[in-house]
């Protein structure tokens, strides 16, 4: 999934470079996403009743897609092994919910 995000990201930094002159920065990805969280958000309400669609369940798997993307993107960007710091995230919550 990483590869696959990256190579996207990559083929967004050239429309991007295109368009605007330059690539979006880190801090400008971080901008996307929060968007995206909003969205996300949205949808999560609409799950709930309170902002009913028809697309409900495609457009909530879309945006949990596009807030993984963002993760994957930001954490490549900072070289941050994500799979390693999710495997030690989550021996950590183990540990405090065992009582360990």
């Amino acid at each position: 999934m990483q590869e696959r995000a990256r190579s996207v990201r990559e083929r967004y930094a050239e429309v991007e470079a295109a368009s605007y002159g330059r690539s979006w920065t880190s801090e400008e990805i971080m901008l996307g996403f929060l968007g995206d969280v909003g969205d996300l958000a949205k949808l999560v309400q609409g799950k709930a009743g309170v902002r009913p669609r028809e697309d409900l369940d495609e457009a909530l798997a879309h945006e949990l897609a596009d807030c993984l993307w963002s993760v994957m993107t930001l954490a490549d960007a900072y070289d941050v092994d994500l799979a390693g710091a999710f495997t030690g995230t989550m021996d950590e919550l183990d540990r405090v919910l065992s009582g360990d």
